[in-house]
């Protein structure tokens, strides 16, 4: 199979877009009491089970370096967002925990972020595309995932 000129235009418009919109919602989350990287380890720890999730995994998940992730822990440590537990299946393992006072956070923005997500996403594709988008893309993913 060759690149045509289709799937490159496709490619660009993918990190066009990504790029673009991690730009609005960033802006959009300056006047809020977290950034949108807090928030995404925020939604990523209400999801996991008992809210933790080991640091390693954590840092997968919200795609930043070991080292990245310690430093934005630190500071979500500092604003009791989140707080570090040693594992207990693993003993040179550190879990990340999702405080009460981090969801709390979480949901007080969550509306305001679902509303940003009608303006920059929704207002411009309806249902169906939204469901061929996100299969379009789940498939990228899962390429992706296989190297």
């Amino acid at each position: 199979m060759t690149l045509s000129p289709s799937h490159l235009q496709a490619f660009r418009s993918l990190l066009e877009a990504h790029a673009r919109l991690l730009v609005a919602l960033d802006d959009r989350f300056r006047d809020r009491e977290i950034s949108l990287t807090f928030y995404d380890v925020l939604v990523h720890l209400s999801e996991a089970p008992d809210r933790r999730l080991r640091m390693q995994e954590l840092a997968q998940r919200v795609l930043l370096s070991k080292s990245g992730l310690t430093r934005l822990v630190d500071r979500m440590e500092q604003g009791n967002l989140v707080r570090r537990e040693a594992s207990d299946r693993d003993a040179r393992g550190i879990n990340a925990v999702l405080t009460d006072h981090g969801l709390a956070t979480l949901e007080a923005a969550v509306p305001a972020h679902r509303q940003d997500l009608v303006d920059l996403v929704s207002s411009v594709i309806d249902e169906r595309e939204a469901d061929e988008l996100a299969e379009l893309l789940g498939r990228i993913r899962d390429r992706a995932l296989e190297d």
